[in-house]
């Protein structure tokens, strides 16, 4: 018995390395700013920054950029270096042109969920976004591909009625418990967790005890939990 009419797909930490960019250029910068404070203190500061202005600037690179040039000068009190903040800008430079690299069994998966209807939802900058796919190979593997301001309830359901999917017909599966997970079980979905070793604080939240929450250590077991939960109807 066919479960899922659809089964979605989280993209950064999910299916490609991402976060561990972030964390690299996070080191630089706190080097860069060293005289100025110690890096859990910087490394604090930027994220209080950034969570502040995600309202303003949404996800991806170019916002933890400006968050980067933001943070600098508040922290140096509006005496940084031109230099300085020209380094901060290559940083964020390279990490638009970071290399997609699979996480371990992303490809074995997506072969044995061959033939089903499977969504890639994303979040982030749209051109940033955009080149990772393509990068990644992986686009001709989805019948559809939402990139996404946020991931909230309310966007997941505008995705699901565009695709004509029920909300108790999806499965989501991603890395972030508050934004691959919790949004899709409030609206009647099945979410799948799939933890990456690096997980930005801001994505982090308590499991909540529930009957479609699923976990998994990497994506080459969603194949057999989709078999499972659908031989089990």
């Amino acid at each position: 018995m066919t479960l899922f009419d659809a089964i979605g797909l989280d993209a950064d930490d999910t299916l490609w390395e991402n976060e561990t960019f972030f964390r690299v250029t996070e080191a630089e910068f706190c080097a860069l700013l060293s005289d100025h404070g110690d890096a859990e203190t910087i490394a604090a500061r930027l994220y209080d920054t950034e969570s502040v202005n995600l309202a303003r600037y949404g996800y991806g690179i170019k916002g933890f950029m400006l968050s980067m040039v933001q943070t600098a000068i508040e922290l140096t009190d509006g005496r940084i270096e031109g230099r300085q903040i020209a380094r901060i800008l290559d940083l964020g430079a390279e990490m638009l042109a970071h290399p997609v690299t699979l996480l371990p069994g992303v490809e074995q998966a997506l072969d044995a969920l061959e033939g089903r209807r499977l969504i890639l939802i994303t979040k982030g900058d749209l051109m940033d976004q955009e080149r990772k796919i393509a990068a990644s190979g992986l686009a001709e593997r989805f019948a559809a591909v939402q990139i996404l301001a946020d991931k909230t309830p309310e966007a997941y359901a505008r995705v699901l009625m565009g695709q004509g999917v029920e909300p108790s017909r999806f499965l989501m599966a991603g890395n972030s418990m508050r934004s691959d997970v919790i949004p899709v079980l409030d609206l009647g979905g099945t979410g799948v967790f799939i933890p990456h070793d690096l997980t930005w604080s801001h994505e982090h939240a308590e499991a909540p005890d529930h009957p479609r929450l699923h976990q998994l250590s990497d994506m080459g077991g969603l194949p057999a939990l989709i078999a499972d939960l659908e031989g089990a109807a």
